[in-house]
């Protein structure tokens, strides 16, 4: 963990192992019909061309961009690290702290980058290069992108003065949500179905602002949504929307 190459490779190995179940299901959804009927998009399909492209694309973002920054940060804040693991208590509410406060930076983030034609030509358009999310689309996205969320996840935890164990707990549950966001599917024991009162969006909520561009713009909750008025729980009938180039 001391090694200026430790983010990189950890984020990008975690994404890789927290993508992998759902590669294997858009392939083998082809042939199961039991894989697909869990699809958001049950007419879709992954091709193995975008799941190059998205890789292709992940990964020399990560190499190009995340990597000199990351090396950079390391000798900017040299890893140092405690004696004694926080308490599970100072753990969950860290953790939960930072995912909050992640999800209103983005919502935020987004909002702008939708609302504002330039901002989204500039540097979200490449994100929705798909209408149909997959798990490999989480990370297709432009370098200032990436980087800006990057940001908005490492430096939560050194503005909440959290533990680096509950920094890094964070980190796997963001690329963890993240990903099943993306994923495609709504399956029954995904975390939105179990969450009371609607509170956690998931894969559905997602694919709908892929689909539909006006909706859900917070990544995980669903209260800013509610609050700002752009929440959908049910696609459109009979309705294309296309973003505004």
């Amino acid at each position: 963990m001391g090694s200026p190459f430790f983010p990189v490779l950890f984020s990008f190995s975690i994404y890789l192992f927290f993508c992998l179940p759902f590669v294997l299901m858009d392939c083998l959804s082809v042939w199961v019909p039991l894989i697909r009927r869990y699809k958001t998009q049950p007419n879709n399909t992954v091709t193995l061309k975008s799941i190059k492209s998205c890789l292709s694309l992940s990964l020399y973002n990560h190499l190009v961009f995340i990597l000199p920054v990351t090396v950079l940060h390391w000798y900017w804040r040299p890893v140092n690290l405690p004696r004694e693991a926080p308490s599970v208590p100072s753990l969950v509410g860290g953790v939960l702290a930072c995912l909050l406060l992640f999800d209103f930076q983005y919502f935020v983030w987004h909002l702008l980058h939708h609302k504002i034609p330039w901002l989204y030509r500039t540097f979200h358009k490449v994100h929705h290069s798909y209408t149909a999310t997959s798990a490999l689309t989480t990370e297709h996205s432009g370098a200032t992108e990436m980087l800006s969320l990057a940001l908005f996840a490492g430096i939560n935890p050194y503005l909440l003065r959290c533990h680096p164990l509950t920094e890094l707990a964070f980190f796997v549950l963001n690329i963890w949500l993240s990903v099943d966001d993306h994923c495609g599917y709504d399956l029954p024991w995904a975390l939105h179905h179990w969450m009371p009162f609607g509170l956690y969006g998931g894969a559905p909520h997602h694919d709908l602002h892929h689909l539909t561009f006006k909706s859900n713009y917070a990544p995980y909750f669903t209260h800013w949504d509610r609050l700002a008025g752009t929440l959908l729980r049910q696609p459109p009938h009979q309705e294309h929307h296309e973003h505004p180039e």
